[in-house]
């Protein structure tokens, strides 16, 4: 029996083909204009920093102690000042961040303790640098009777990196293969030695690029470390010496109106130099993953 007529548009050949749907290109230009845009945005502010800061970027710039309260002089003091705290406080949050990390992945269960220790981390995260800098100035600096030194502003800053350290690492311990774990204990491996052998060397890119964002932190800190490690020009001889760091010293020119010429010279070395972290730890990193092979679970 014929099919009527009627249901030739419904059943028929014509009812297959469907209208083109658009590429999407709207969304495709939407998407790759804020990209641009943050590109251009961050091309933008180290563009502008640089070319305001490489006239006074010089040799006696960069290897000079300050003068006139840094109106005339150098930024070697804040350069060492700078160095000698981020140093410190990576070798203190380190390994407590990630000891901490491994605990909670590696040695204990889901519960109520795991529970408060991640939102003790989360929370840390989330106090303003300020109260850090008031905590260390009436905890280390007075309390303590440690006054104003890299040794205070280090353990200032230390805690202020854990978070970033303990979720970082977390991650990474977590994403390593159970097949790794697995096999080390079929071979007789505590573990410990799981954990020492296998475990912490396969999560070490992570784990090294909690450190990485960590230390970006601390070294871009001012509030928190004039409160603890002071602003003094003078070159440090020890843990217990005040130093200034880079970001206080161009903060305390551009705001007094010191030399702006030398603050965006200071803020030129600072940027450098963090530029010069991140590219060596992403080239780091990159050989690092190049060198292990990609296991599934």
């Amino acid at each position: 029996m014929a099919p009527s007529s009627g249901t030739d548009g419904a059943y028929g050949p014509g009812a297959l083909k469907r209208p083109k749907r658009s590429p999407g290109r709207f969304g495709m230009a939407l998407v790759q204009g804020c990209a641009v845009l943050t590109v251009a945005v961050l091309v933008f502010i180290i563009g502008y920093v640089m070319v305001k800061g490489a006239r006074v970027m010089t040799p006696g710039f960069l290897l000079g102690s300050p003068e006139k309260m840094g109106r005339e002089g150098g930024i070697f003091p804040s350069i060492v000042g700078t160095v000698s705290l981020t140093l410190a406080s990576v070798i203190i949050a380190a390994p407590l961040g990630i000891g901490t990390a491994v605990f909670l992945t590696e040695y204990t269960q889901e519960g109520l303790f795991s529970r408060i220790v991640r939102f003790g981390t989360e929370s840390l995260a989330g106090i303003p640098s300020i109260i850090f800098g008031l905590f260390g100035f009436l905890f280390f600096v007075i309390r303590l009777g440690m006054g104003w030194s890299i040794l205070s502003g280090s353990l200032t800053l230390a805690a202020m990196m854990l978070p970033t350290i303990v979720r970082t690492s977390e991650e990474a311990l977590r994403s390593v293969p159970d097949v790794y774990k697995e096999t080390a204990y079929a071979l007789g491996a505590s573990r410990w030695q799981t954990v020492a052998s296998v475990v912490l060397p396969t999560a070490m890119p992570g784990i090294v690029t909690g450190v990485i964002l960590a230390m970006g932190r601390a070294v871009g800190e001012t509030a928190a470390v004039i409160f603890t490690a002071g602003s003094s020009l003078r070159l440090p001889k020890s843990i217990f010496d005040p130093v200034r760091t880079l970001p206080v010293h161009f903060y305390i020119l551009a705001r007094e109106g010191i030399s702006i010429e030398n603050a965006y010279g200071t803020a030129a070395v600072l940027l450098s130099a963090v530029l010069l972290v991140d590219f060596a730890a992403y080239y780091i990193l990159h050989r690092i993953s190049k060198k292990r092979p990609v296991a599934r679970r």
